[in-house]
């Protein structure tokens, strides 16, 4: 069966490639390096696990990632614009990457030579597990038989609702890349204060510090509770999943204790699925980030 539309994300949306595999979803990687010299694809000549792997071993040590190139995105949208196929690719927010002028101008270059080639680039305002959500909304919105005009305008209107609500394991990374001020980085290395960050609208926002683990997850779990409490819509309405970096096992467990947490809250969320954080904003969190995207869902249950 000829598909109405297809979907196409960059690598930031942290989907694993199985579950992309599954639902027809193109991911054009970012690049990772450890030296500045070598830059390898994300999940096509580096995967996750190594990723992090190689972060927890040489500690002092900060990669890099680099966004795609405008020849990844033509390579990716040429099938479908040979084939007539509209497609719908959905890039990490502007305020983190380029890698949405990189499929625009991808985005020109094929349509010069493809001038009826319908490509609608959608800046999605977020990034990792919570772009993934996104991407998912789309393809299900696909799957229920919205047209992709029809898709982008309803992707406009629930990506306002996306937040991710998160922790890291020190202030180490965030400082390197230049995400917090110096004076909380040093505040923490002295300290162990760690922070709980908000991100909303393409940007980050500090929602408070606490010492150890436990109670920064804590806080991130207020943070989730107090959103829900705000909406006017019932839990059900929203997809909720928690992302993890080089510690899945602590990942589930904070999944499994936190749908436990919300149902006792009278919030009877049906599923979380857990997906573990790539590199792209893992080199900026350092191999421990933990925490929850949330996300109004495209079709309501």
């Amino acid at each position: 069966m000829r598909e109405e539309f297809h979907i196409i994300s960059d690598g930031s949306c942290d989907l694993p490639p199985e579950l992309a595999r599954e639902k027809n979803i193109t991911i054009v990687p970012f690049y990772v390096s450890f030296d500045d010299e070598q830059y390898f694809k994300e999940n096509v000549e580096i995967d996750i696990r190594d990723f992090y792997q190689q972060m927890v071993d040489q500690k002092g040590v900060y990669p890099k990632s680099s966004m795609p190139s405008i020849r990844d995105y033509e390579e990716a949208f040429l099938p479908y614009a040979e084939t007539g196929v509209p497609v719908i690719c959905i890039c990490i927010t502007t305020k983190f990457s380029g890698s949405m002028q990189s499929a625009l101008n991808a985005r020109s270059l094929i349509q010069e030579k493809y001038p009826h080639a319908e490509i609608a680039v959608i800046d999605a305002t977020v990034n990792t597990v919570l772009q993934g959500q996104y991407v998912l909304e789309a393809a299900n919105l696909r799957d229920h038989g919205f047209s992709c005009q029809d898709t982008v305008k309803r992707l406009e209107q629930i990506k306002g609702t996306g937040r991710i609500f998160f922790t890291v394991g020190n202030m180490e990374y965030l400082k390197h890349g230049g995400r917090i001020g110096k004076v909380a980085a040093l505040a923490g290395s002295v300290l162990d204060i760690r922070p709980v960050i908000t991100l909303k609208q393409g940007e980050i926002f500090p929602s408070g510090v606490d010492r150890g683990r436990r109670r920064t997850l804590k806080k991130a779990q207020d943070l989730l509770l107090e959103y829900l409490k705000e909406s006017s819509l019932d839990v059900n309405c929203y997809s909720i999943a928690v992302g993890y970096g080089y510690d899945k096992e602590e990942g589930l467990a904070f999944r499994d204790q936190s749908l436990a947490l919300l149902q006792d809250k009278g919030y009877p969320v049906k599923e979380m699925p857990a997906y573990q954080i790539g590199a792209t904003i893992g080199v900026h969190t350092g191999p421990y980030p933990l925490g929850f995207g949330i996300i109004e869902k495209g079709i309501h249950d």
